[in-house]
């Protein structure tokens, strides 16, 4: 039995490619972009003039780093020359929509596993596959279709990139996230896979994980922590996967400030409130916000908080009227400007 489908229209990916082309492959840099974007490298050489990873957001993440690092990929920040000296682009783990600077562009291929929310997302060549845990799950299978065997550095990363995404298969996954996951271990390198996931965290940061727990706060079923300005919101992110390991947590709003933007991110159980509604619906109009059932976030300019103390401010939106703010016995553990929040009754949605 094969490991995967066969993809009937992959010709037409092969026949976008030329010798005298050169390509641009854009990303949002996270490691399930990145490893995505590898393989469709891989898949491109010796078939194209020349082909270039490029990146719109910066890379602090540790693991992300170490991933870099140990799997010598290849990015480069986009800017406009790089974009002018392409003639084809390709995106991947993304679409169009999802960055400012991806938006408007004329692409040749797009492969995502990201739900399809607008219509107009299309190219050449669109792979578009929302019941998938990774893109790189959809790459693993491109490579396989087209009989290409990964080697040791791309193997780990494409593991890598699915491990993270699934969150070692905790998320949202299919039966071929699974199967990518055997069939790169023939060719993946286990330890440096386990040296990428084992760099978290950067040792600045452990002060901010010891006021995280100091001051949480109960809001309905879930928790709440603001920790103020951070030099990363990746910070937030961690902190907030963190809490998820603690038994009685069973969801989790942490927030931050970063430079003029405010980080709220969400993680959850998937069954006490779907996050990714919950993250529009109160911060949507103010910024970008969404996401999926058990992990969203939300982003928007401080200017928005109309003056207000920003921690009011997202507190006050957490606990707007129908959201079920929780008070403890007294009032005890409250934020002391929400002391006069009426307890409601913890319902679940």
């Amino acid at each position: 039995m094969a490991y995967f489908r066969t993809l009937s229209k992959i010709q037409l990916l092969l026949d976008l490619f030329h010798r005298e082309d050169e390509w641009l492959i854009l990303i949002n840099a996270d490691p399930d972009a990145l490893a995505s974007a590898m393989a469709l490298k891989r898949i491109m050489s010796r078939r194209v003039g020349d082909v270039q990873i490029a990146k719109v957001n910066e890379v602090t993440r540790p693991d992300n780093l170490a991933m870099l690092r140990y799997t010598r990929i290849q990015v480069a920040d986009l800017t406009p020359g790089l974009l002018r000296r392409s003639r084809k682009l390709a995106l991947v783990d993304s679409q169009p929509h999802h960055h400012p600077m991806f938006k408007d562009r004329e692409y040749q291929v797009i492969i995502d596993h990201h739900p399809l929310t607008d219509a107009s997302v299309c190219a050449p060549y669109t792979v578009v596959k929302p019941e998938y845990g990774a893109t790189s799950t959809l790459l693993t299978e491109h490579l396989y279709n087209l009989n290409l065997r990964p080697g040791k550095l791309l193997a780990t990363a494409l593991q890598f990139g699915i491990k993270t995404d699934t969150a070692s298969f905790e998320r949202h996954f299919c039966d071929v996230d699974l199967r990518a996951y055997q069939y790169l271990s023939r060719f993946a390198d286990h330890n440096l896979l386990s040296r990428i996931a084992r760099s978290e965290f950067h040792r600045r940061w452990l002060d901010l994980f010891a006021r995280a727990c100091s001051d949480m706060y109960p809001l309905g079923s879930g928790q709440y922590v603001f920790l103020g300005e951070v030099d990363n919101p990746d910070v937030l992110v961690l902190i907030a996967d963190f809490f998820m390991r603690v038994y009685e947590i069973r969801w989790v709003a942490v927030a931050g400030l970063h430079g003029e933007t405010a980080v709220v991110v969400f993680r959850g159980d998937g069954v006490s409130r779907d996050l990714g509604r919950y993250a529009s619906r109160l911060f949507g109009e103010i910024g970008s916000a969404g996401g999926h059932k058990a992990m969203a976030r939300a982003e928007f300019p401080v200017t928005a908080a109309g003056g207000k103390d920003p921690e009011l401010f997202i507190w006050q939106r957490l606990t707007m009227p129908g959201e079920r703010p929780h008070s403890a016995a007294n009032g005890a553990n409250l934020l002391p400007h929400t002391a006069d929040i009426p307890p409601e009754d913890d319902i679940e949605e």
